[in-house]
């Protein structure tokens, strides 16, 4: 059963928080607190030592405006971004793939060298502590595991292969060929330094997921795009991010002038075969004007071939327009990654195709930058698929319109083609025939001098290309002494911070698992049973069998006050009586009741009163050690007829009491205590002494006290600090129910100056409805007052000792 379920309502009286007992309850155990935080803080001294620190540097780049073209046609519909979509757009391309192992290619990785400490290692770049040559090795399956080198001497060191575990220490010299995990290489020169040094081999593949990257802008609504990147080590964060920033404007510069490039290489395609056809037509014209003596044509016929020159050169055009489109759409189709606008279809491309083509290509490198970070299946890039395919949608139905747009207009075109030849077929064979000659003639010249325009306009276009970038500020390398993580400071902290809510929650977990009572405002709230008094623990040592009678033994402690104090308010109760019969009893043995009842009868023989204690205890006495009796004879030897009552009554010169011991272990100590011999050996002593004190057995344990308790006329029920648990709060009261007693008085008994399981509220009867109380103190915060003659805490080594 818990205690909750045993414990008895509380009383009507009320109880006020009080703070300052909250704050004697933590710093009782400030120790625990201390503890805690030290613990914390070690805890937190050890993490910092094996996590490596992590460095953070930056350089910025300026964004320009897109470069100006020379168009000799008509002028290109752009978009416009905002810095900030652009930088996130510009901020994919930079961690793209390409990129980056372009800019890892600049750098010395294929080999790394760390200097192991006796924590964790450290990489060495950019120093090299000995030199390495590869000789050998296979470009992709290699070992990447670290090879561990001690040095020697000046000619030779020792070498181990941490990947293969059955590898051992082998001895090498320098320049000597070694083979290992599909690599032949040899060190060069001598190892400097001391300390063990390790190293391994790299791929170009084997840094990109090293650094964090990331992209900001620099200033609101400013073109200035902000790169930081964070490693383990600053110099190669710094030279790495310096890499980035130079291929990144590289690439720009690249993508830009392949567009042109691929414009010129088509139209020089489209010219070579408009060429030959432009000289077929040439050479068709000038026979059939030799061969029919014609020279010129009427102005009608003229005009006619004209219109019908226009209308093929437009229509030729919009061939040429339709095998772009067609281009853009197999891209589109084919998802093949970015879409690129070539063959000078930009100029009629709507706003919204064009921005959704630019959404399009952030997302694909959105989606590469991902999976160097996560598998395709993830979560996150099929949330970039999704958009991807809807994005990719909208612009297949786009293309579909404009695709829809060019054929209603080469429809138009071939129709009124149509009308011009219908006309031209009216006049004379003779000049029909001339009329398409020359027709074909000027319109495969005047193409062929557009594609040259076209080609002149691509070629300044390529020449005039230039980064849309430009590099402001390079990176550094941050201090070694200023990581951005782990920061010393917060980790400090956040230990202390857990360390003082460790020490704060373990003390609140004892106390809430503590299933015991420690001080009078528990008892207070548990009982409606009035209390007499606390009994202070002796400071001193105690014999296991009480033999001091402690409150004679040291009658300025305090302990010896607090006794007294029991002592006092026993004259309150049953008042009326002029010889008082007393019953102490406990829950359990160990609890102090004969304890309790030994200093007790000694407080009562120093005021001259006579007293008589009984043993009744009949299974587990030790009163009889604490007077030196064997016990041989006792309450036992009396009640089963075996001896008088002088017999088994002892005297104690030294304090002045009476005793009766309980005697030999009878077979029926309940019974013996339920005879009529029992209740007349107390009607005889009675009227012979003030008190009368009976030691009894425990309550919770046997029944052997229940008739002792019915006959006497106060019984005490004593409560041991710090080993009654709550459910013995309620024994008094349920025995007082059961046999209709209301003489029940409880002692609070070993009470010392330990707040850790105190309350904190205190109880005021002034404003509630309980029983009457009698006055009594605890006297917490008082051994120092100079009234008791108790020894000195070790912090009061100053204090002088009052004579």
């Amino acid at each position: 059963m818990s205690n909750l379920e045993t414990a008895p309502s509380p009383k009507s009286v009320r109880q006020d928080i009080d703070f300052y007992k909250i704050f004697k309850v933590f710093f009782s155990r400030w120790y625990w607190i201390a503890g805690c935080v030290v613990i914390a803080l070690i805890i937190a001294r050890i993490n910092l030592l094996y996590t490596p620190p992590v460095f953070t540097t930056s350089g910025q780049l300026q964004l320009k405006e897109n470069n100006p073209s020379i168009s000799t046609t008509q002028g290109i519909a752009t978009q416009s971004y905002s810095y900030t979509d652009r930088i996130q757009a510009e901020g994919y391309v930079m961690q793209s793939s390409e990129v980056l192992l372009n800019a890892i290619s600049n750098l010395d990785y294929k080999i790394s060298y760390y200097n192991k400490g006796r924590i964790r290692s450290t990489e060495t770049y950019p120093n090299k502590p000995f030199t390495i040559e590869i000789v050998k090795q296979d470009s992709v399956n290699f070992g990447r595991a670290l090879y561990n080198v001690e040095p020697l001497n000046n000619t030779t060191f020792y070498l181990t292969y941490t990947e293969n575990p059955k590898s051992q220490k082998k001895k090498y010299h320098y320049g000597q060929l070694i083979e290992e995990g599909n690599t032949i290489f040899k060190i060069t020169s001598p190892i400097t330094g001391p300390g063990q040094y390790s190293f391994k081999f790299n791929s170009k593949m084997d840094f990109l997921g090293r650094s964090i990257i990331s992209t900001s802008e620099a200033g609101r609504f400013t073109n200035v795009m902000s790169v930081n990147i964070t490693d383990g080590n600053p110099v190669f964060a710094a030279d790495f991010l310096n890499e980035i920033m130079k291929e990144y404007v590289k690439y720009d510069i690249v993508q830009k002038r392949r567009s042109a490039r691929q414009m010129v290489q088509f139209i020089e395609k489209q010219m070579g075969f408009l060429k030959r056809e432009a000289d077929t037509a040439g050479a068709k014209l000038a026979n059939f004007k030799n061969k029919n003596k014609i020279v010129d044509l009427n102005s009608n016929a003229q005009t006619n071939i004209a219109k019908l020159g226009q209308f093929e050169s437009q229509k030729m055009a919009l061939d040429i327009e339709m095998i772009g489109i067609n281009q853009l759409e197999n891209q589109v189709s084919s998802n093949a990654g970015k879409i690129e606008m070539n063959l000078d279809i930009e100029g009629n491309i709507s706003t919204l195709l064009g921005g959704l083509i630019s959404q399009y290509n952030t997302l694909v490198l959105a989606r590469e930058n991902k999976l160097q970070q996560f598998q395709a299946s993830s979560q996150l890039v099929k949330d970039i698929d999704e958009q991807i395919g809807g994005i990719r949608n909208v612009i297949q139905s786009n293309i579909n319109s404009l695709k829809q747009r060019n054929l209603k207009t080469l429809a138009l075109l071939s129709r009124q083609i149509v009308d011009v030849n219908q006309t031209l077929d009216k006049i004379p064979n003779k000049e029909k025939d001339f009329i398409q000659f020359q027709s074909s003639f000027d319109v495969n010249n005047k193409y062929l001098s557009l594609l040259s325009e076209k080609k002149l306009e691509s070629e300044l276009n390529e020449s005039a290309v230039v980064s849309g970038a430009v590099i402001v500020n390079q990176a550094t390398p941050p201090s070694y002494d200023y990581p951005i993580s782990p920061d010393k400071q917060k980790v400090y902290t956040f230990a202390a911070m857990v360390g003082l809510a460790c020490g704060f929650g373990l003390i609140l977990l004892v106390r809430f698992l503590n299933p015991y009572i420690y001080d009078k405002e528990t008892v207070e709230a548990l009982t409606n049973t009035p209390i007499i008094g606390v009994i202070r623990k002796f400071p001193e040592y105690i014999d296991k069998d009480n033999r001091q009678a402690l409150s004679l033994a040291k009658p300025k402690s305090v302990f010896a006050e607090s006794v007294r104090s029991v002592r006092t308010n026993l004259s309150f109760l049953a008042a009326n009586k002029k010889s008082k019969t007393i019953c102490v009893t406990s829950e359990v043995s160990g609890e102090g009741k004969s304890f309790v009842t030994v200093n007790l009868a000694g407080t009562l023989a120093l005021i001259d009163k006579k007293v008589v204690l009984i043993a009744a205890d009949l299974r587990r006495s030790k009163l009889h050690k604490v007077f030196g009796s064997n016990n041989k004879i006792g309450l036992s030897s009396y009640l089963s007829g075996q001896k008088t009552l002088e017999e088994v009554t002892m005297h104690d010169e030294v304090h002045n009491i009476d005793f009766i011991p309980s005697g030999p272990v009878p077979p029926n100590p309940s019974e013996l205590l339920h005879t009529e011999s029992m209740k007349k050996l107390l009607e005889i002593l009675t009227p012979k002494y003030d008190y009368v004190l009976i030691d009894t057995a425990p309550v919770g344990l046997v029944s052997d006290a229940i008739p002792l308790i019915r006959q006497s006329d106060v019984n005490i029920f004593v409560i041991r600090s710090g080993k009654s648990q709550f459910r013995a709060a309620a024994i008094p009261e349920r025995l007082s129910r059961e046999y209709g007693l209301s003489n029940w008085a409880i002692v609070l008994n070993a009470f010392g100056d330990d707040a850790l399981h105190s309350n904190y509220y205190t109880t005021d009867y002034a404003r509630g409805g309980g029983n009457s109380t009698y006055y009594y103190s605890d006297y917490s915060g008082y051994a120092g007052s100079g009234y008791y003659d108790d020894p000195k805490k070790w912090w009061e080594f100053w204090k002088k000792k009052d004579k």
